[in-house]
């Protein structure tokens, strides 16, 4: 792939043109990363009081007898009122990825994970808290990691 960058007085703002004879994956990610939003915030509900909370700082949320929670550090956990759909495509320009039916993972959290006997991967975020992704994701998530998923590639 050639890059090639054109700076000068007479251009009024930012253009990008790709030119190629094939869509790809990586032009799919290269368009995705030119157009990634920083995340928008969340807020969550703690005592009665609404807490912004940055994307960040969230290691999942999942739904929970009909109502959506984020995990954070310190096993902390704040109901947010919105659904899980919802949050997911609020969060869609992020690191988030659904782990499950009711659970979608901050990536960028994650410190570790161990292949369960029945094809499920534990994941160990670096706060110390702990989800799964079942095998129907499993694939998905990968390729998320693989693809720059983490913090220091992106």
């Amino acid at each position: 792939m050639k890059v090639k960058i054109d700076i000068d007085d007479q251009y009024e703002e930012t253009s990008i043109i790709i030119q190629t004879n094939e869509w790809t994956d990586e032009l799919q990610q290269l368009v995705a990363l030119i157009k990634k939003e920083k995340p928008k915030r969340l807020f969550g509900v703690e005592e009665e009081q609404t807490v912004v909370l940055d994307p960040e700082t969230i290691d999942y949320i999942y739904s929970e007898k009909r109502k959506v929670y984020a995990a954070l550090e310190n096993g902390r956990r704040l109901e947010i009122k919105m659904k899980l759909f919802e949050v997911e495509e609020t969060l869609a320009n992020s690191h988030f990825i659904r782990f499950s039916k009711s659970v979608i993972g901050n990536v960028n959290r994650i410190q570790r994970f161990e292949l369960s006997f029945n094809g499920n991967l534990c994941v160990y975020f670096s706060s110390g808290n702990k989800e799964y992704i079942t095998r129907k994701y499993v694939t998905s998530v990968k390729e998320k990691l693989t693809s720059g998923g983490l913090r220091h590639d992106s």
